[in-house]
């Protein structure tokens, strides 16, 4: 997500964000972020596999209970905010994607039915989830980049910006990260 396809300026964001630390102003945070946050729901699911039962509204819906009850966490900014937004949507696909595995080996289901439930398109999010976890393990800042890049949508600036290091930096781990999850997938998808 560029900078400038946000409708509200970031100053908007940040100041309810603020307020949020010390208040409930999440009625107020939420017409100024429900569009990008659809937007990057909306892009997660174009990367899911095909058929799969959740919306990006529902997506959305569901990464929005989930920070208003996360009371711990004291927001810094607008990229902040997105980036933690991005990891709990993808620990929300994660989840429905365990749940759905879990009762997929319950059903005792054979034939073309299991073959079509398993849609081959797209990338199998919890595949993905234990490649970042493993690339965690060796690089954690490596992870975090391609979790606010590829997730979160955030620009190379504004992941520099919200992890403190230099464009050159972000751009160098996002150029690894790939290429090692790359090697990864593509192992675990033989």
């Amino acid at each position: 997500m560029a900078a400038d396809s946000f409708d509200s300026s970031p100053g908007d964001i940040t100041e309810v964000l603020g307020r949020l630390n010390c208040e409930d102003s999440w009625a107020e945070l939420v017409p100024l972020v429900y569009r990008e946050l659809r937007e990057l729901a909306r892009s997660y699911m174009l990367r899911e596999r095909i058929g799969h039962v959740l919306e990006p509204t529902a997506l959305v819906h569901e990464t929005y209970l989930r920070l208003v009850r996360s009371t711990s966490i004291r927001w810094k900014n607008r990229c902040h905010f997105y980036g933690v937004a991005a990891l709990l949507m993808r620990r929300i696909l994660v989840d429905h994607a365990r749940r759905l595995r879990a009762e997929r080996r319950a059903l005792t289901v054979t034939g073309p039915e299991l073959v079509s439930a398993s849609g081959s398109a797209g990338i199998d999010v919890e595949v993905l989830s234990d490649a970042l976890d493993r690339l965690a393990s060796m690089d954690a800042r490596q992870c975090r980049v391609v979790e606010l890049r590829y997730f979160g949508g955030l620009s190379v600036d504004e992941v520099a910006s919200l992890l403190s290091v230099s464009t050159r930096t972000v751009k160098r781990d996002w150029n690894v990260a790939r290429a090692w999850l790359h090697g990864e997938l593509s192992m675990r998808s033989r």
